[in-house]
């Protein structure tokens, strides 16, 4: 229900964008989110916003430089990463839940992950 999409190598400092595009016929009436998973690190909270996308919310070691929008018009989610770093290497999940709250900590739908590594 949920497929990300963009993931790829790029440098240190540098920029990708992911999407996620859902098929929940409820997916504008839903709050979005992105998470990540290192390797031997447990699955972490990057971002997430709320169904009409006007609150967002960040961990703190993204701010100000990931961005999450979203686009109840074509059902997509967008998550724009900005000065990447080494340590940003994951995969990272598209999640979505009828709860902002939930969405947050732990969602009920979950996509099948994308991967993104940052080079030094």
């Amino acid at each position: 229900q949920l497929v990300e999409s963009g993931g790829g190598l790029v440098q240190d400092g540098g920029s990708l964008r992911l999407s996620c595009v859902g098929s929940r016929p409820t997916f504008s009436e839903d709050a979005m989110g992105w998470f990540r998973q290192a390797p031997g690190k447990e699955r972490e909270f990057v971002a997430a916003i709320s169904y009409g996308g006007g609150t967002v919310y960040y961990a703190d070691f993204v701010k100000g430089r990931f961005t999450i929008s979203r686009d109840n018009a074509r059902d997509m989610v967008y998550l724009q990463m900005d000065s990447l770093k080494p340590e940003d290497t994951a995969i990272y999940y598209c999640a979505a839940d009828v709860s902002f709250t939930r969405v947050r900590l732990n969602p009920r739908y979950w996509g099948q992950g994308t991967q993104v590594t940052v080079s030094s």
